[in-house]
């Protein structure tokens, strides 16, 4: 239970994130999965200046984050696992190694070909595809952008 949060925030480490859910959580360790971010140190600096003095943060391709899961999931400290899409999720739980965890939708963004879901959610045709597949997989899937906020369920949130 060390990971307390599995996340899709297309922003990844930012205030919300920090602030809503790390201080509820008592996060101490970011883990942020991202093929192209896990090899760009520069942009790792500057993710890292979002994250508090006395909490840590990797940056990890989805292969690494694989092999590393069963690990994180026993370490001491609470932890918060950031994804920058669904595609990205639903490859780190291939093969059921999020089977039984919950994952939250918490910013998905504008851009060209998504639709607004929910304020703080925009999904594509493949995306609400991606999502069916990760709860195949065994995950529950909701949306909630705050900890405070209600969550809504897969069914609702795809009706």
């Amino acid at each position: 239970m060390p990971i307390r949060l599995y996340r899709v925030d297309d922003r990844l480490i930012h205030g919300q994130v920090v602030v809503g859910w790390g201080s509820r959580l008592d996060a101490r360790r970011y883990l942020v999965v991202d093929d192209d971010l896990a090899t760009a140190e520069w942009e790792q600096e500057l993710y890292a200046l979002s994250v508090p003095e006395d909490a840590t943060v990797e940056f990890r391709s989805v292969e690494e984050a694989r092999k590393r899961l069963p690990a994180w999931r026993e370490a001491s400290e609470a932890s918060i696992l950031l994804a920058r899409s669904v595609e990205t999720m639903l490859r780190l739980a291939r093969g059921g190694l999020l089977r039984g965890e919950r994952v939250n939708l918490g910013g998905i963004h504008h851009e060209t070909g998504r639709t607004k879901t929910l304020s703080y959610l925009y999904l594509d045709e493949a995306d609400r595809k991606r999502l069916r597949r990760l709860e195949d997989e065994g995950a529950t899937v909701e949306a909630r952008d705050l900890p405070g906020s209600a969550p809504v369920d897969l069914d609702r949130l795809l009706s």
